[in-house]
């Protein structure tokens, strides 16, 4: 592991100090999978799993622990071409993106991106009719 690499850890604590949040561990299958998620609307911002090597099409055995975060679509093309960054995993590819865990995203850009996927699924502000009531 690089001595400034994303771990786990890192994302769990970011999340409390920053956003309240609480990662929540909801399927028995595979009980170290996490997601992070907004109190207000409950939509998931982050999802931390463990994940087959070969699932990520990645070579040799084992698993990475990676981070998934929806990312503005524009950043998404440009980030998979840089290591540690990958297609997501089973989400939408071309809202999301997967990092590797303890490789070579740092701490300081993984915070930004997890902030970047904190804003795009927070709760909308209902837009104003316009129309106003007749007395």
């Amino acid at each position: 592991m690089e001595r400034d690499a994303l771990t786990r850890a890192d994302i769990f604590c970011y999340a409390k100090e920053h956003f309240g949040s609480e990662p929540e561990y909801l399927w028995a299958r595979t009980p170290e999978s996490a997601v992070l998620r907004h109190a207000d609307n409950r939509k998931w911002y982050a999802i931390v799993m463990p994940v087959e090597r070969a699932h990520l099409g990645l070579p040799g055995e084992g698993v990475f622990d990676v981070l998934n975060l929806k990312c503005d679509p524009a950043l998404v093309g440009a980030l998979r071409t840089r290591p540690g960054f990958l297609p997501a995993y089973h989400m939408n590819k071309e809202r999301w993106i997967t990092l590797l865990l303890d490789g070579p995203v740092s701490r300081e850009e993984g915070f930004q991106l997890l902030e970047m996927s904190y804003e795009l699924t927070k709760q909308k502000m209902k837009k104003a009719s316009g129309k106003q009531k007749q007395p």
